[in-house]
């Protein structure tokens, strides 16, 4: 009998051991003598190609064939099925060989590589990872593992993050895991690749305590170590690099020690080969790991063609009979093969359904440059045999990810104090200003500045700055379950109080624009200013921000949503990144509602800057305070235009979002109230007005409520102002009124003589002659003739003669000098 075998070498002297004790053997085929030929196709398609024709079409027939490598059995088991061939291989992992209708007479002593996708599952678990990456050599072989391997870790809950694979240069692939954070890397590579993938690892620094790299367990132990050509790293570079690393591979050796159907123990087959390979240093001998399943290939084909021997003679054939076209011998071989099971060194051989070999996984890990066992896997009875010698360079298993802490910023607790200790002190002013308002309600000077609506504006203003406190209140204060209400007492707190505190200014302002700035016909209703008026525009404006936040907070409420900011490396050499979040009160259409509330606040702020320009040089008494209500107003507009888009701006950075949105409410509030209120407190405790108004009270004996009391207190304080001013008025009369007596009496005792010598000339007309009447004084004061000047009365009767009077001395008898003295 004969079979083609395109093979390694070390498996070639093992298969040909193997084949060498079954000849001597007188239980197995006695009859029959089994031929091995082999050839090196050097796991190239195209060459075993050429060599399966040869082996083919060349004498003896052959009846098995054994290649090795996956990419030479799947050409080769797949055109076999064209000449009857049964294929068995040693060497062939590739999961796409499980197929049995592309590959329908293939077996292998090799298991699957899907056989290590359990057990690294298995390990993932242990260590709890739940994401892995992946890179590959671009063969079906890999490409057939990983697919399945993506299969198994979805079924257990673990995420493939990164999927990388690579031709012939690696370089991109593994600069590609590091930029995408992988830790827990599987690769899936040829040996030589390997080299080349590590030589990359190091210089991306892809290895150390933060990873684990699991590679596959058929390497030579010093692969790391085998200069080649093809890389740029020193063997001290690639001892660095892998060291740590994980590998699973299928027990290819019986670690028993059991007599199998070879008569031989898995210690004593090991010797037996050593003196086959002459000495030759296992590590450097390719397909050394291989060589038990290549022993066993050979003794499970002898097995199997042995059962034949009675089925076919009893339908008078023998395996002698084979040719390419017989159908029947290659069915009873299947049959055989398929019912395999026995003990061989590589452990028990049994195939599935599939004709894959069924085994137990070997866990490995490089320690010290030395691989070393560290626990079993039996897939089939989903059993770890941990020995717990697994060695980390960290304090243990790494990370599958860095490790994100989430932390939530909170605002400045130092600057919520000191702000607060401000709108505090903001509210005990405003507390203030509201008691001394209602407090002297009664005094003349503080109804004319329309106490009432002072006082809503006081009250606006506590309310203002009542909502520091909820806008400095987050998570660290309370649980986050009550954001949603300090929310809402943000919002109604603040929009309330600017609605009283502003609308009160702005209707002050309103209404003197309304009554002072009309035309002339119409300047008789200027006296009559009705308060309800006053109270039903500052209730107009309350309406309209209580429906627009009632509509708000029923179609689209307030709520609490996490902000996500880039994660952050704390200090220190820690696998870990900080997830800073930030809370915020929201809605959907959040910027849909402050578009809409900002441009109805703005509308009016704009216009009350411009009534309160327009208004500054009116002066009334029925609201007397309507030039600092226009400066407040000036404050508050420029405050709330700057504040309003900076707040929108500065969302994402706390302390400076609150410390302008607090600080404005504050200074708005502090300015509003000193400009309204200090002044009058100033002036009633300066003049002591509202002590006059008392006694004024008491001496009456009326109620301080009565306006026509009050109106008369009014009058009589102007009648006094008046008489004074009179007084001051006839003592400079009569002062200008004796100068010109005495020029009249100067003139007059020169105008004899020089009269005398204008008769002879020429005389004066009548008409030139001053009227002796007009020379005389009016009633009740002294002859200017006289030298004796008597006092002036205390009083004046008739003011409108002394007018009159002076009128005429200006223009008859007072000198062009004079002018001026009259009307000093």
């Amino acid at each position: 009998m004969s079979g083609g075998w395109p093979g390694g070498q070390a498996c070639l002297p093992s298969a040909q051991m193997a084949l060498d004790l079954v000849n001597n053997r007188t239980d197995i085929l006695p009859d029959y003598e089994l031929e091995l030929i082999y050839y090196d196709s050097m796991c190239d398609p195209g060459e075993s190609t050429k060599l399966l024709y040869d082996l083919l079409y060349t004498e003896p027939i052959k009846t098995v064939l054994m290649p090795g490598c996956s990419s030479v059995s799947t050409l080769v088991a797949e055109a076999a099925r064209m000449w009857n061939l049964i294929v068995l291989s040693y060497g062939s992992s590739s999961p796409a060989l499980s197929n049995r209708n592309r590959f329908p007479t293939f077996f292998r002593t090799h298991p699957s590589a899907t056989l290590h996708n359990p057990t690294r599952v298995r390990l993932f678990q242990k260590w709890k990872w739940t994401k892995i990456a992946t890179i590959q050599q671009t063969t079906e072989v890999f490409t057939s593992t990983l697919d399945d391997l993506e299969q198994r870790v979805k079924e257990a809950g673990i995420e493939i993050s990164v999927r990388q694979s690579f031709l012939t240069d690696p370089a991109v692939a593994v600069k590609n895991l590091k930029r995408q954070d992988a830790r827990i890397i599987v690769g899936l590579f040829y040996e030589t690749e390997a080299r080349k993938v590590f030589c990359e690892v190091f210089k991306e620094k892809l290895y150390g305590k933060k990873y684990v790299w699991f590679l596959i367990g058929w390497y030579a132990d010093n692969w790391f170590k085998i200069k080649d050509p093809s890389i740029n790293c020193t063997i001290e570079n690639m001892t660095e690099a892998v060291e740590g690393h994980v590998t699973t591979e299928i027990v290819m050796l019986n670690p028993e020690t059991v007599r199998g159907a070879s008569n031989l123990t898995s210690q004593e087959f090991l010797g037996a080969l050593m003196n086959r390979l002459g000495g030759m240093n296992p590590e450097e001998t390719g397909g050394f790991q291989e060589a038990p399943l290549a022993y066993d290939a050979v003794w499970a084909l002898a097995l199997a063609l042995n059962k034949t021997v009675a089925p076919l003679k009893a339908k008078g054939r023998r395996l002698e009979d084979f040719n390419y076209n017989n159908h029947d011998i290659t069915a009873e071989i299947y049959r055989a093969l398929n019912t395999s099971s026995f003990e061989g060194v590589s452990g028990h051989v049994v195939f599935d359904a599939q004709g894959s070999r069924m085994a137990m996984t070997l866990i490995e890990q490089l320690q010290g440059g030395s691989y070393k066992k560290i626990g079993y896997y039996d897939s089939s009875q989903k059993n770890l045999s941990w020995f717990g010698n697994d060695v980390w360079i960290g304090a243990g298993p790494p990370a599958d990810s860095t490790i994100v802490i989430e932390e939530f910023r909170y605002l400045s607790q130092k600057l919520f104090a000191a702000v607060s200790v401000f709108a505090g002190l903001g509210i005990l002013l405003g507390i203030v200003c509201l008691t001394f308002n209602i407090y002297n309600s009664n005094v003349r000077y503080i109804q004319n500045s329309q106490p009432y609506l002072n006082n809503m504006t006081a009250v606006g203003c506590m309310m203002a700055l009542a909502a520091v406190f909820p806008l400095g209140i987050d998570g660290h204060h309370i649980h986050r379950s009550q954001f949603p209400v300090v929310c809402q007492f943000r919002l109604w707190l603040l929009g309330l109080g600017f609605s009283l505190a502003y609308g009160s200014m702005f209707t002050k302002i309103w209404w003197v624009h309304n009554l002072f700035t009309k035309k002339e016909e119409k300047k008789e209703k200027r006296k009559h200013l009705e308060p309800w008026k006053l109270y039903a525009t500052v209730g107009v404006l309350l309406a309209i921000d209580i429906l627009s936040l009632v509509i708000w907070q029923i179609v689209d409420p307030l709520h609490i949503t996490v902000e996500k900011f880039t994660r952050e490396a704390p200090k220190g050499d820690l696998d870990v990144l900080i997830q800073p979040l930030l809370e915020h009160c929201t809605s959907e259409k959040m910027n849909t509602w402050l578009g809409v509330v900002y441009g109805y606040k703005g509308l009016l702020l704009l216009l009350g800057i411009f009534l309160a320009y327009e208004t500054k040089s009116v002066s009334t008494e029925k609201i007397n305070d309507h030039r600092a209500v226009g400066m407040a107003i000036y404050n508050v507009a420029v405050l709330c235009m700057i504040t309003a888009p900076v707040t929108m701006i500065l969302t994402s950075q706390q302390d400076a979002s609150f410390a302008f949105a607090a600080l404005a409410i504050v200074f708005s509030v502090y300015i509003t109230l000193v400009v309204l209120f200090v002044p009058k407190m100033r002036r009633l405790i300066t003049r002591g007005e509202w002590q006059s108004e008392q006694q004024d009270t008491l001496k009456t004996g009326s109620s301080t409520n009565n306006n026509d009391e009050e109106k008369s207190r009014q009058l009589e304080r102007e009648n006094r102002e008046l008489q004074k001013i009179i007084q001051e008025k006839e003592q400079r009369v009569s002062e200008l009124r004796n100068q010109l007596v005495e020029r009249q009496a100067l003139r007059n005792r020169r105008r004899p003589s020089s009269g005398t010598n204008q008769n002879h000339s020429n005389p004066s007309p009548p008409s030139s002659q001053p009227d002796p009447k007009s020379l005389l004084p009016p009633p009740g004061y002294p002859n200017p003739a006289s030298d004796n000047h008597s006092s002036l009365p205390p009083s004046f009767s008739n003011s409108s003669n002394l007018y009159q009077t002076d009128s005429k001395i200006s223009r008859n008898h007072c000198h062009n000098s004079q002018i001026p003295l009259l009307y000093k």
